[in-house]
This record gives structure tokens, C-alpha cells and sequence, in this order.
């Protein structure tokens, strides 16, 4: 049983991280929206991947978030209307109403103040991505190694998704975790860790009864 004591003392180490921490931790980052009429949809892609239509709606905001259900919406109320008004639409092109919330000094990294929330119509190619639309009409961008967003319009200056306490105390022993947003891959060691522990005492336990 030697062999199963560092998997199963690192997962049971890593399980408290997650289960009984005093206080919550947001991740610094730039979400990502979709927009139906009024109402902003985290949205179930990345933009790099999204393929928007004509008169669609898109937000972008950046705040201190736990995971997708904490996320903060984007604040512009624009219509495609208003915010495409004086751009026309091109034939083999679509317009793509973009709003970019550069979100508070509460959520700013230190030293930088955020610009003023900006709305922009992008004229991209019919297949275009999101993330295409978007550099059409915000540079510079900025992603991490793993393609993660981390600065638009070069703001911020630095940081892509890095821990913030948030101040709020967890209110339940069972961690929220979303199918977006950078708190993902941050609990996927632990699993991988208790996974390999589990099974490693399947095997001993197979050889001992075999």
C-alpha cells in the first residue's frame, strides 16, 4: 500500500481547497455575452469559435468572477439599431454589434483605470468568429498561452485570469464550478489527483483479491 500513499494524501489534500476555504476566490477576466432583446446570456462558447449573425448582439465584460454564475453582465442597453446605425451592410459581409464593458476600479488590476464602456459595429465576412469581429474594431487584443482573452482594446496592461479574493464567504461545503470561464482547468487537478487515487486502490485491491 506503499505506492498508494502520495496520490491519496495529495487528493485528500487538495479536497479541503475546495470545500472549506473561509473565503470565496474570483478570477480577474473578460467574459463573454450574447444578447437576446434585453437580456445578456453568458455565453456557451469561447469567441474564438463563435460564428455571430447579421444583427446579433455581443458583450464583453471585465470584473473579478467566481465562475459563469457569478459573472458580472456587461452594463450597455444599445440596440443593433443604434449602435450599427451608420454603418451599412455589404454584400458577402455581416454587421455585428459588439458592447465592450471595461468594468470598474473595484475589479481594475492596481495602478490601471479602466476606459469607458464602448460600443462598436463591426463589418466582418459572414464566417467570421467573434474573437474576428472584435479585433476588427478593438486592438490590440491580448491572449495567454492557452488562448484565453486577456486584454482588449490593450487593457488591462497585464494580468489573464489571475485569483482575486473576493471577500464573500463561501455559504456551502460543495464548490460551484462552470462549463466556462478560467476557474475551470484550476479544479481540474484536484479531480485528475482523486481520479488517480481511486484508481490505485481499485488495482491493489484487485491484486489482493485476485
Amino acid at each position: 500500500m506503499r505506492r498508494l500513499t502520495p496520490l491519496l494524501l495529495a487528493a485528500l489534500c487538495l479536497l479541503p481547497l475546495s470545500t472549506q476555504a473561509a473565503h470565496a476566490t474570483g478570477y480577474r477576466y473578460w467574459s463573454f455575452w450574447d444578447r437576446t432583446g434585453t437580456a445578456w446570456t453568458y455565453a456557451t462558447q469561447g469567441p474564438a469559435t463563435a460564428v455571430p449573425s447579421d444583427g446579433d448582439v455581443q458583450g464583453f465584460r471585465f470584473a473579478v468572477s467566481e465562475d459563469s454564475a457569478d459573472a458580472t453582465k456587461p452594463r450597455g442597453t444599445a440596440s443593433f439599431a443604434k449602435i450599427c446605425a451608420n454603418t451599412p451592410s455589404a454584400s458577402g459581409k455581416k454587421r455585428v454589434a459588439l458592447i465592450i464593458d471595461f468594468g470598474t476600479r473595484t475589479d481594475a488590476p492596481s495602478g490601471e483605470t479602466p476606459p469607458a464602456l464602448r460600443t462598436r459595429c463591426a463589418l466582418v465576412p459572414k464566417n467570421a468568429t467573434t474573437a474576428e469581429a472584435l479585433a476588427s474594431v478593438a486592438k490590440p487584443l491580448r491572449y495567454d498561452t492557452n488562448a484565453l482573452l486577456c486584454a482588449i482594446a490593450g487593457y488591462p496592461e497585464t494580468g489573464c485570469g489571475e485569483p482575486v479574493a473576493t471577500g464573500k464567504k463561501e455559504t456551502s461545503a460543495k464548490k460551484k464550478t462552470s462549463s466556462e470561464g478560467p476557474s475551470v482547468g484550476l479544479f481540474a487537478g484536484a479531480a485528475a489527483v482523486a481520479a488517480l487515487g481511486a484508481a490505485a486502490m481499485w488495482q491493489a485491491r484487485r491484486r489482493r483479491h485476485g
